[in-house]
């Protein structure tokens, strides 16, 4: 009787343990990012550290900026890492993100043909925009509501262009992420606004290289938000502010900073702590 209750009395401990060992083994976070964390290769490099240092795994939705908020808006996020700063205020203004701190910057650029048809070559974006629109070179758009597209209608904004009355057959929007709409574009030959980290790790350069950089409009920043738990109980709150406070701390950074291809550093940490 005795030795019944004692096997039933292991068996139950081995079932804790079971449940234990399995819920630290499925202990992980949804983050909602952009196509350009995911497609640049950066998360490959970041996510295994942070597990390693935390036991906690990250689940990626890489999505653009706008399709990545509102994942998030409905609950199927823990954490967002995109860079639209206007849509990211919006969101916390909603009620539907903590809080944002700065993460790290790299800058977008303009990918061209290398005979540059448009003459749009420099420094200055805007410049650049307007020059493809008069040739009516053709320009390959993410049209995804992403955060390079966001800025590249910015930027067509700055620059004087209308494009509701300027589309033509010139103007292809894809719908898709960073990595597809170069791949249309480099099989199209024409221009597209990309962000930096994407286009070094881009292979299907076809005869494709930067046509315009170095304004400093073309700054990209990018950011990280817990969603509220407040809006969605179920975030997992002290998980996905773990990955924001490691992602920020001096060995996030560092692993950001460290993160780099044929030599040539894709991101640049700026995080306050």
């Amino acid at each position: 009787m005795i030795a019944g209750r004692l096997f039933r009395s292991a068996i139950a401990v081995l079932g804790v343990l079971a449940a234990s060992a399995s819920q630290a083994q499925d202990r992980f976070i949804t983050v909602s990012s952009t196509t350009s964390t995911e497609q640049s290769g950066l998360f490959g490099q970041l996510l295994p550290a942070f597990e390693k240092a935390s036991g906690i795994k990250v689940r990626v939705v890489a999505l653009g900026t706008g399709q990545a908020l509102d994942l998030a808006r409905r609950g199927d996020a823990d954490v967002v890492f995109v860079h639209d700063k206007a849509a990211e205020e919006k969101f916390i203004a909603e009620g539907y993100g903590v809080k944002r701190q700065e993460v790290m910057y790299n800058d977008f650029v303009v990918i061209g043909p290398k005979a540059d048809p448009a003459k749009a070559a420099g420094k200055d974006i805007l410049e650049g925009l307007r020059r493809i629109e008069a040739a009516k070179a053709a320009f390959v758009s993410r049209g995804d509501k992403s955060g390079t597209h966001a800025a590249e209608l910015r930027y067509w904004k700055a620059a004087g262009v209308d494009l509701d009355k300027a589309k033509g057959p010139w103007y292809r929007d894809t719908g898709s992420g960073m990595g597809p709409a170069l791949n249309t574009a480099a099989s199209m030959n024409a221009y597209i606004l990309a962000d930096r980290g994407t286009w070094l790790s881009f292979k299907n350069r076809g005869d494709l290289g930067i046509v315009v950089e170095g304004d400093t409009k073309l700054f990209n920043q990018y950011g990280v938000i817990l969603v509220n738990p407040a809006k969605h109980p179920h975030v997992k709150q002290a998980d996905g502010q773990k990955f924001i406070d490691w992602v920020v701390s001096a060995e996030g950074q560092k692993a950001i900073a460290d993160y780099k291809i044929g030599g040539e550093q894709l991101f640049f940490p700026n995080a306050r702590r």
